[in-house]
């Protein structure tokens, strides 16, 4: 089998179209395709900055399930995992952008390739050697791959890995919201590590006044995250780590954030730390939570302080905004290393 990567990321690869200009569908003439899809564009994250994970995904097999396989393993993916399949098409999503920089998705997924994946894909060897593991909430909208979403959380978690999850939630693709509210707290279960928006949040059934409050929610109400990330876009995001040693999951004992911050006792208070966010030159926010995210597993696999791996991941996230596209504006470590530098001599 050869040398196993530590991650294995899992989930939808799409292709975007993006608008050339912004405005409401129906008045859009041309559109840019690109590579895309949440955990797609985590894995070309990590590809960028760590080394490249193994990817579990399912395209059709067709002109665009080519051309977003040819991208993956042009950045380095490894193709074990990489699926085609015969019987399906290759999802399409069309972005639209307000005035304001807003997005808005119109999803053409109906039965699509990455509906299907099949649990057990990934075996039990594959999984002992993994030390994390990453999941978006897209493929648990849909039958089959909500069962081998879960599935696959759920093995990893028992066998010992880190398991982090977006919940990602898109409500046009989901029958109801308690459905998808009910699936994604299945899925926090078994989650150490929690990104999300404050608006998924709510959606999830969490409560909280601000992102802070609502990340400690997550820590009170949900069985598994022992760290929440709140996204606020430019305005950066917020990290509230659990204090307790008797949570369930991963060995907290093992965890590195839980080594570099400080020292809690069990019972104490969520700690709780914020990133203002980093000035960019912003031309397209696509993809931005996904390089997030990039960033926050790549530091803190790392080991580094909550502080050091909030940092890291809003740098990454902003240098995305500054160009078209998510895969395509990925950095490598010596671009963080520059764009961060550049602004510390600039304050």
């Amino acid at each position: 089998m050869g040398t196993v990567p530590p991650v294995l990321v899992a989930g939808e690869t799409l292709v975007d179209f993006l608008p050339a200009e912004s405005g409401p569908l129906d008045d859009v003439d041309q559109f840019d395709r690109r590579p895309g899809g949440a955990p797609a564009n985590v894995a070309v994250g990590l590809a960028h900055l760590d080394s490249p994970p193994l990817f579990w995904t399912r395209v059709g097999d067709d002109p665009f399930g080519r051309f977003l396989a040819a991208t993956l393993v042009d950045h380095g993916l490894p193709e074990r995992y990489l699926e085609f399949d015969p019987d399906a098409k290759t999802t399409l999503v069309f972005v639209t952008h307000d005035d304001a920089g807003d997005r808005e998705f119109t999803f053409y997924r109906d039965g699509t390739a990455d509906t299907r994946l099949e649990p057990g894909r990934i075996d039990d060897e594959t999984l002992a050697a993994l030390e994390w593991v990453h999941v978006g909430g897209v493929t648990l909208s849909s039958e089959p791959a909500r069962t081998a979403t879960l599935d696959l959380v759920d093995r990893a978690a028992d066998a010992g890995c880190t398991v982090s999850f977006d919940p990602n939630a898109r409500l046009e693709l989901w029958e109801s919201t308690e459905t998808l509210r009910r699936v994604c707290r299945q899925a926090l279960v078994a989650t150490n590590v929690c990104k999300a928006t404050a608006r998924e949040l709510e959606l999830l059934g969490f409560d909280g006044e601000t992102p802070a409050a609502l990340g400690e929610d997550v820590l009170a109400q949900a069985a598994g995250p022992q760290i929440v990330f709140v996204t606020r876009g430019s305005e950066g995001a917020v990290a509230v780590v659990s204090s307790g040693q008797e949570a369930d999951g991963a060995c907290l004992d093992e965890l590195p954030w839980l080594e570099t911050d400080t020292d809690r006792e069990s019972g104490s208070a969520p700690l709780v730390v914020e990133n203002a966010g980093v000035e960019a030159d912003t031309v397209d926010t696509t993809g931005a939570g996904d390089a997030f995210t990039a960033g926050a597993i790549s530091a803190l696999r790392d080991g580094v302080s909550i502080a050091a791996a909030l940092e890291s991941a809003c740098s990454v996230a902003a240098i995305t905004t500054t160009a078209r596209g998510a895969m395509t504006a990925m950095p490598d470590r010596e671009a963080v290393v520059r764009f961060r530098e550049e602004r510390s001599n600039s304050d």
